[in-house]
């Protein structure tokens, strides 16, 4: 299925339909503020498992992100966070930037890796933020970007409909995305760390 929806102001009646897909334990395809992204409900382990095999990824080693509303749902799957890292956070979120943070117990058993670590991402776009906060917790995240594809695939929908519609449950068409994935810092240590850099330039905060 194909939905098309504006960003700038998505209609409650079609972001209702894209929680009631991950409710019943669809994959879905997304924009972001940078590339298209793969993602499903973070507490249903079937779609947890299907986003794995459409990547060809192993969970336990494989380093995924959480999509959330605000800065109130990190408290939830992470540890203490530094004040000089939650000060980062606040200054530049929502935006096109992935915070590595400690994972505390809460985080669903499928994410516990050797690392104890989790992703964070609050995108600067309305869709995925309407959308888990309807859904009323975070949903996975990991890029459609392959290095496989052309790379229209990450940005134009239409083409990401073609090669992925029927291997996922929903795409999501909210106009053309970026080539560029997120900006991704460390914070798990004392002083945050850019470990990629991608879209936006976070240099004068840090």
């Amino acid at each position: 299925m194909l939905l098309r929806i504006h960003a700038d102001n998505p209609d409650p009646r079609q972001i209702k339909k894209v929680v009631d897909c991950l409710k019943d334990g669809g994959v879905i395809i997304y924009p972001t503020d940078t590339v298209y992204g793969f993602g499903c409900d973070v507490n249903n382990k079937k779609a947890m498992e299907k986003l794995c095999r459409l990547k060809g990824i192993d969970i336990k080693k494989h380093n995924l992100a959480f999509v959330c509303y605000d800065l109130s749902h990190i408290s939830d799957f992470t540890k203490h966070l530094a004040t000089s890292a939650y000060k980062l956070m606040k200054k530049t979120l929502p935006g096109p930037y992935t915070f590595i943070l400690e994972a505390n117990n809460a985080i669903p058993k499928l994410f516990k890796n050797s690392k104890k670590e989790i992703g964070i991402r609050i995108p600067n776009n309305n869709i995925p933020r309407e959308v888990v906060k309807e859904l009323g917790n975070p949903i996975v995240t990991t890029s459609v970007k392959d290095d496989d594809l052309l790379l229209e695939y990450s940005t134009d929908p239409e083409l990401i409909y073609e090669h992925f519609g029927k291997l996922v449950d929903m795409v999501i068409d909210g106009g053309y995305g970026e080539a560029v994935p997120s900006t991704i810092v460390d914070c798990t240590q004392n002083n945050s760390e850019i470990i990629r850099k991608g879209k936006g330039d976070i240099t004068p905060f840090l």
